[in-house]
Formats: C-alpha cells, sequence, structure tokens
C-alpha cells in the first residue's frame, strides 16, 4: 500500500507528463526516498496506483540501474567503473572501499550504514575515478579523500 505522502508527491510527477507511465521511474524514486528499496509489495501497489502490470514495472525498475529492487544500506556508494576511471585507478579506488569498509561489491555494512556497487558511469570522466554516494558526486578520488568523505556520512 503507498502512502498519502507518496501518493501526494507520485500525484504531483504525474501532473508533469502526458500518461502516468511516463511518471513510473520517479514514482519509483519517490517510493524508494521514503522506504529505502522496491519491496515486491511496494511494486505492486505502484503498479496498480499507475495502472501498469507489475512485470511492466518491473521491467523498467530492474533496467534502471539507480532502483534498487533488493534491501541497501542507508547510503549507496556506486562507483563509476567506466575506461576513464578505469584507466585513473577504479581498482585502487575499490581496493580501498572494500578495505575501509569491510565489505565486496554488492555487500552492504552490518551495520546497515553503506552498500558499495559498481556502476557504468557516472559522466565525471573529467575528475575519475570518481564515485556517487547518494546523489553526491566525487572525483580526484584518492584514500585521504575518500577517507575524508566517508567521514562526513558516519
Amino acid at each position: 500500500m503507498l502512502t498519502p505522502q507518496e501518493i501526494e508527491e507520485i500525484r504531483a510527477e504525474i501532473t508533469r507528463v502526458p500518461h502516468k507511465h511516463a511518471a513510473c521511474i520517479e514514482a519509483m524514486k519517490i517510493v524508494q526516498r521514503h522506504r529505502g528499496w522496491i519491496s515486491d509489495e511496494s511494486l505492486g501497489a505502484l503498479a496498480e496506483f499507475l495502472e501498469m502490470t507489475p512485470d511492466d514495472l518491473d521491467g523498467v525498475a530492474t533496467f534502471y540501474r539507480r532502483i534498487f529492487r533488493k534491501p541497501v544500506g542507508r547510503h549507496v556508494i556506486l562507483v563509476c567503473k567506466t575506461v576513464s576511471c578505469w584507466i585513473m585507478g577504479y581498482a585502487s579506488v575499490m581496493d580501498f572501499l572494500r578495505q575501509r569498509l569491510g565489505i565486496n561489491p554488492g555487500e552492504t555494512t552490518a551495520d546497515g550504514r553503506f552498500t558499495l556497487l559498481p556502476h557504468v558511469c557516472l559522466g565525471l570522466c573529467h575528475h575519475a575515478p570518481a564515485m556517487m554516494i547518494d546523489e553526491t558526486l566525487y572525483g580526484d578520488l584518492d584514500p585521504e579523500r575518500i577517507d575524508a568523505i566517508l567521514d562526513t556520512y558516519l
């Protein structure tokens, strides 16, 4: 079931598009912002509200890499793994994050604070290597900078 606040926010998004289906990504982002991820139950309720099938909505959710269909930490760290970031140090950034957080890509820290995920492109090639935590981009990464960034999320 969608909450009244979620419904209100989704209705506002629907007013910006020609039909309900076109608001599906923003609607999922709204539900995810409130719940942390999109459960099967949430997906079903949202599909009904948007007059879509759950399978159609799930197809969009699984295509869009920033919609999470399983629980994630309070903060999601996306580490860019495109060519520019590979050349500029993706592997060392990922190794440092693995050691610092004590998790592998795809995992969440025991305290539920961070989930670590590789990501295809963050669009920050001119500041590679790069990562995004929640909605904030960070570039020109090295261990000291990563430590300082992570400390702001503790």
